[in-house]
């Protein structure tokens, strides 16, 4: 295991932050994977997966089972992990601009494409190989003077080049889910099984480039620009993978978490031996823009009238969202037929907040299709 530590810029006068990682195997040895926590920094569910991955991945490097490399980042977001408001922490937007820490990451396709159209060839493996050099060559050219830019270009250059990106948040309540590109299903589904995930949400264009999407969606953009004339294969499975709730931090869910993460590295070659489970079937993947949130329409006491995982109808009622003067009672319908898998954890929102999300099987929805 090796630590390395990657300065940013100073925010302030006597003021300097550093993103450290930690790889396990050689640089350049066989296929790559790259997984980081908290992004969202007030996301701690995948912080405490990093520290099982983190002593795994020691003795599996000890063992001499690692068949590649992979980077691990605990705390993706130094800058967010340091905003605190009040006592409570502030790691989903960036207090300086606004910005959520895992938007607005550069999408690459264009610019990756004029450098490699000339050179593409009938060989996938080339193009490949051409691609990941042009990515790499693209990203080291890059400067930035502000420390949120420097912060996303330094996980860019860690991660973009890797074979297999996984990106460990958490919603603020749920069952556990993932995010991750329509083309890349086939191949995500194991990992999905190992998980137990109960939705898997699917999409080529969220909207606003996370960082899942930066990854891999540059295969899928340059094999559509391309058409039949080059093989462009997907060479970066990325995925975000939402471990339920804030709260869901205890040593034995994040063990077992982190043992699927082991095991679905072992299906791609990348960490040696046997699966340390059975392989269950994987849930059936719904349409990103099929995700249907649901908002109240003004302020109030909120209470919950479903679990977290069932199975709901068009109609069937959600949320009592209560006026505590008034005593008028609201009640909130599930809006399409799917799966009840995520909900904000406050009891007294004000209006305009996302309550709870539905996950249908009819894409309905267009746009920007994530939160903010």
């Amino acid at each position: 295991m090796e630590l390395i530590s990657i300065p940013l810029p100073s925010p302030a006068a006597g003021t300097s932050r550093a993103l450290p990682f930690l790889r396990f195997g050689k640089e350049g040895t066989g296929r790559k994977a790259y997984i980081q926590a908290s992004l969202h920094a007030d996301e701690l569910p995948g912080m405490l997966v990093a520290h099982h991955l983190r002593n795994q991945l020691t003795e599996l490097e000890q063992q001499g089972q690692l068949l590649g490399e992979v980077i691990l980042v605990p705390t993706a977001n130094p800058i967010g992990l340091a905003q605190t408001l009040l006592g409570t922490s502030q790691g989903r937007f960036d207090l300086r601009t606004g910005q959520n820490f895992n938007r607005l990451f550069h999408n690459l396709s264009e610019e990756v494409l004029e450098r490699v159209r000339s050179q593409l060839s009938s060989d996938p493996h080339a193009n490949q190989k051409l691609i990941r050099t042009a990515i790499r060559d693209y990203l080291k050219e890059q400067t930035t003077i502000d420390e949120l830019s420097a912060q996303r270009l330094a996980l860019m250059r860690l991660a973009a080049d890797a074979d297999v990106v996984l990106d460990l948040h958490c919603d603020c309540e749920s069952v556990l889910h993932l995010y991750t590109g329509t083309p890349l299903w086939d191949r995500v589904a194991p990992l999905a099984g190992l998980l137990d995930a109960q939705v898997a949400l699917l999409e080529t264009n969220s909207g606003d480039d996370p960082f899942d999407e930066a990854c891999s969606r540059i295969w899928w953009d340059i094999a559509a620009l391309v058409g039949n004339e080059f093989p462009i294969p997907l060479a970066c499975l990325a995925v975000t993978v939402e471990l339920r709730g804030f709260t869901d931090v205890s040593h034995d869910v994040a063990e077992r978490d982190a043992n699927a993460l082991i095991d679905f590295l072992r299906l791609q070659g990348i960490i040696a031996g046997p699966l340390s489970q059975t392989m269950r079937p994987a849930c059936e993947p719904t349409p990103l823009a099929g995700c249907i949130p649901l908002t109240a329409p003004s302020a109030g006491l909120v209470v919950y009238l479903r679990e977290l995982g069932e199975t709901v109808k068009a109609g069937d009622p959600l949320i009592d969202l209560i006026d505590p003067l008034s005593g008028e009672v609201q009640q909130l319908l599930s809006p399409v037929d799917g799966i009840y898998f995520a909900r904000e954890n406050r009891r007294f929102v004000p209006p305009g907040t996302r309550l709870s999300k539905v996950a249908g099987h009819q894409a309905v929805r267009r746009g920007s299709l994530l939160s903010a």
